[in-house]
């Protein structure tokens, strides 16, 4: 027997064959490993948005790059990719609507805790040219230092955190219940960046390090791919209320008969395409906040906050700010829908509107027929009464012509005489001649 494996295990041949995709999905759990942050160390992340941006465009970004000129496009098909260079390193990962690079290298000593607002971008192991011309928008930039401290003295630590801030408000956290502290303002700087500040006890593994740099990384950029659909309720928010106006009118002229279904129709089928074009324009981004917020939900109960006195979680910062958003655009999403059935409904009524006048037309017009159909049987039955006359008139006529006949052959006959006895006769012959025809028709019928 064949194996179906190349593998030599006396086991690989008792399973029947794979699924297509069971590999692909199994591995789908390792697609994205978290990385291995030693610290001190700087994260320099971009995530930019990739509609329009192909593989093979991201693959030639990254060829340039030190030594990475023959990288081809299939190893990005993966949509994750580690580079290793000297002193640092290089993550790129692909995702529905946005494409992530992280850069991974050691934190520079002066920028460690102590410094006040240190300056982290000429310390950056990649050229500026190359940061520059990834491909793609910018959806979010963040500097994210990781640095040893002592986690005992919450205020005196709060004060150093604050310095390396340059003396702004932050937002803070104790994540894992303890075990280290995040940082942020969740502001924009003038180098484009945010800046967010990782503060963990020596002795930290490398492997909490990636994964904290990952849930802190991935909250932030969820949270602003979910504003994305902000925006849009915003914008579609006049359409909405002139489109709701627009229908109110249209049910109160279809209740009170003040406008022909003709035009009534016409002014709900542009209502509909409008709601309808919008509907197809947006549906996709109003799903997308609501399966962002989720994951942003999702992070923050990954960290498992503990507050620092003095100061507001991450949590609690980005959802009472997040959550008034994510009420509008979910709002706007059933406003939408809502003002789509309401308009299939409408409609529904209009059509049994114009069903109930075409059903009193067509009882008019059978009723039209049926009386047509009554003058044409009357009509009928007078024309046969005059066939059965001109019909009999001809018969008699040509008995008449052969009695003259006979009578010139000598035989003593009076034509008239017997022409005039034989027309009840006739007239019988005729009537019931036809009457045999009508019936004979109505058996074929």
């Amino acid at each position: 027997m064949t194996s179906r494996h190349s593998s030599t295990s006396p086991f690989a041949t008792l399973l029947p064959p794979d699924d297509p995709l069971r590999t692909a999905l199994h591995n789908e759990v390792h697609a994205r490993p978290s990385a291995r942050v030693r610290l001190p160390a700087l994260i320099s992340y971009v995530a930019v948005l990739n509609a329009g941006v192909t593989r093979e465009q991201e693959c030639a970004h990254l060829r340039g790059l030190p030594g990475q000129q023959d990288l081809s496009p299939e190893s990005l098909h993966g949509n994750f990719l580690r580079l290793r260079f000297e002193g640092y390193a290089v993550r790129w990962e692909r995702h529905s609507e946005f494409t992530r690079y992280s850069i991974v290298q050691p934190l520079p000593a002066a920028a460690l805790l102590g410094a006040s607002e240190p300056e982290l971008l000429s310390a950056l192991l990649v050229t500026p040219d190359w940061l520059r011309s990834i491909p793609g928008r910018t959806v979010a930039a963040i500097q994210l230092a990781m640095v040893h401290g002592e986690l005992g003295e919450e205020q005196a630590l709060m004060n150093q955190v604050q310095i390396w801030f340059g003396g702004r408000p932050v937002v803070a956290s104790q994540l894992g219940n303890g075990h280290s502290w995040a940082v942020t303002e969740f502001r924009i700087g003038a180098d484009g960046f945010e800046r967010m500040l990782v503060v963990a006890p020596p002795g930290s593994s490398d492997t909490r390090a990636g994964r904290i740099s990952q849930r802190l990384l991935e909250l932030e950029t969820y949270r602003l791919m979910a504003l994305r659909g902000l925006p849009v309720a915003k914008q579609l928010a006049p359409m909405l209320s002139e489109a709701e106006g627009a229908l109110a009118d249209i049910t109160a002229r279809l209740e009170h008969k003040a406008a022909s279904d003709q035009d009534l129709l016409d002014t709900l089928v542009s209502l509909a395409a409008r709601v309808e074009r919008a509907t197809a324009q947006h549906v996709y981004r109003f799903s997308a906040t609501r399966a962002y917020d989720t994951l942003v939900g999702q992070r923050i109960d990954e960290l498992r906050e503990k507050a620092i006195p003095g100061t507001q979680t991450l949590g609690e910062f980005m959802q009472r700010r997040l959550s008034p958003a994510m009420a509008t655009v979910a709002a706007t999403a059933q406003r939408l829908a809502s003002l789509s059935e309401r308009v299939s409904r409408t409609s529904a009524l209009l059509r049994t509107r114009v069903d109930i006048a075409t059903e009193v037309q067509n009882q008019l017009l059978l009723e039209k027929l049926t009386r047509g159909q009554e003058l044409q049987l009357r009509l009928q039955s007078t024309v046969e009464g005059l066939s059965i006359a001109a019909i009999s008139y001809y018969v008699i006529s040509l008995l008449l012509y052969i009695g003259k006949a006979l009578k010139g052959a000598g035989l003593p006959i009076n034509p008239e005489i017997a022409a005039g006895a034989m027309v009840p006769v006739v007239l019988w012959g005729v009537w019931r001649t036809i009457h045999r025809i009508h019936a004979k028709l109505h058996a074929e019928h």
